[in-house]
């Protein structure tokens, strides 16, 4: 298993990256309307703090150890500010919402504050295999 992780994180972390990086770009600006099995009041807010968890978790990982977790954190904010840009201006079924980008923020915050608890624990174990 550690093998296994290893190896995603050194040799495919960028490609997951990238792969999640595609598929917020996608669910940002689709037309989802009505393809959402559960709704309530901001449960799209919901969604886009995990989205953008995930997406910071996953640039992290592919600079793991290095000295740009400042650098991966405002270009994660900056592309959800785009985002947001991208659906009011590309799109007529998407808008612009403040809260989606504080949504987005948090996000960040959420998976670099993860990522700092766990991060000495994926190098000490990348370095012992």
């Amino acid at each position: 298993m550690q093998k296994l992780i290893k190896s995603l994180l050194r040799d495919k972390a960028i490609y997951i990256a990238i792969f999640l990086t595609l598929i917020v770009v996608y669910l940002s600006l689709a037309n989802l309307k009505g393809k959402l099995i559960i709704y309530f009041n901001y449960i799209d807010k919901i969604h886009h703090t995990l989205a953008y968890f995930f997406l910071t978790i996953s640039w992290l990982s592919v600079f793991i150890g290095k000295q740009r977790k400042n650098q991966i954190v405002l270009l994660c904010i900056a592309f959800g500010i785009l985002m947001e840009f991208l659906q009011s201006n590309l799109t007529n079924y998407r808008l612009f919402e403040y809260l989606d980008i504080v949504a987005n923020t948090v996000g960040v915050l959420i998976g670099l504050l993860f990522f700092n608890r766990i991060e000495k624990n994926l190098i000490n174990m990348l370095n012992s295999l």
